[in-house]
């Protein structure tokens, strides 16, 4: 499949606009992600329609706490990535050569109906670098009443973005870092394209943010001030998910410990409504009415909505964005 979102050059060299890399791609050579070929001059789709994962997940699990809590969705996924995080929890699939299968569109649609899934997380590896696939599924899953969702690290350019954002229901995007060196030495990206697209996505469709909490690395008082602070004045009822780093990839520095977690949690919740803890067994993530603090949701064995009516607090009255 022929790639959207390119230039060609002289000689035949090809320059790839998805994402902020921009890639320079001579023929016969891919781009940073590992999927975007020039082939005589015309950038290719490797990956297009090409499954290494699939399952149907609980929404939490993306994590999305505000969008149909309860629910289970269909979660596929392809392979490559336009970031390199030394902490990669999925490099095989991200980073490495993976077996593949084709499914057919109609396969596809079957399965994201089944289960009682709500539609398609598209997720595991970066979404966003199977762009021309996305693109087709999301209209016919939307054309038949489903949801669309896409679990993202946000390092893509305006103009696709902005092409993409009216058939996705809900986002999930990763805020590795409040700081540029941070995405430079450690994900090989930078920082403002990601704050970009959250700010873009935000006024379009359901976003929640997520924070891999890596201690000594973005866990500081201070980044956990500016985080709360930066998201605030996006919105404060994104719900933002900490989720506790464990080693993986080349990364090797010991797990986060719980009381970073907490203490990160206790920061960011002077300036959000929703901020919740992931990875940790046990930990209070029911949500709560931010004004008179009543349970919305109970999140035990699973989501229950106990607190909500008409899309207001059962308690108070108040409005809650919640999704359901």
């Amino acid at each position: 499949m022929e790639c959207a979102y390119y230039g060609k050059k002289d000689n035949n060299i090809v320059e790839c606009h998805l994402c902020p890399h921009n890639c320079t791609i001579k023929e016969g050579n891919v781009g940073i992600c590992r999927v975007r070929k020039n082939v005589d001059g015309k950038l290719i789709a490797l990956n297009y329609g090409r499954i290494t994962s699939y399952a149907y997940d609980p929404i939490e699990k993306k994590p999305l706490y505000h969008f149909y809590p309860g629910r289970s969705i269909l979660s596929i996924g392809s392979y490559g990535c336009n970031l390199a995080c030394d902490f990669c929890q999925n490099w095989e699939i991200a980073h490495e050569e993976s077996l593949t299968m084709e499914i057919e569109d109609e396969d596809i649609l079957l399965l994201s109906s089944s289960r009682d899934s709500i539609g398609i997380a598209y997720t595991y590896n970066e979404p966003s670098m199977s762009y021309e696939y996305i693109r087709k599924i999301s209209k016919v899953i939307r054309k038949h009443g489903l949801k669309n969702v896409m679990i993202t690290n946000g390092y893509i350019n305006e103009k696709p973005l902005k092409e993409l954002l009216p058939y996705i229901d809900a986002m999930n995007i990763d805020l590795k870092s409040m700081t540029d060196e941070f995405y430079k030495r450690i994900c090989k990206g930078s920082l403002e394209p990601v704050q970009r697209t959250i700010e873009i996505a935000a006024k379009s469709t359901h976003v929640e943010i997520t924070t891999l909490v890596i201690e000594g690395e973005n866990s500081s008082e201070e980044e956990m001030e500016k985080l709360g602070q930066w998201i605030a004045n996006i919105d404060k009822n994104i719900p933002l998910h900490l989720s506790k780093y464990h080693p993986a990839y080349k990364m090797k520095l010991s797990e986060t410990k719980y009381e970073a977690l907490v203490k990160a949690k206790e920061i960011i919740k002077k300036y959000l409504n929703h901020v919740y803890i992931g990875n940790v067994w046990g930990i209070d993530n029911n949500t709560y009415c931010p004004h008179c603090h009543n349970r919305l949701i109970n999140r035990y064995s699973h989501a229950e909505i106990i607190g909500i009516k008409d899309k207001t607090c059962a308690n108070c009255g108040k409005e809650i964005n919640i999704i359901y």
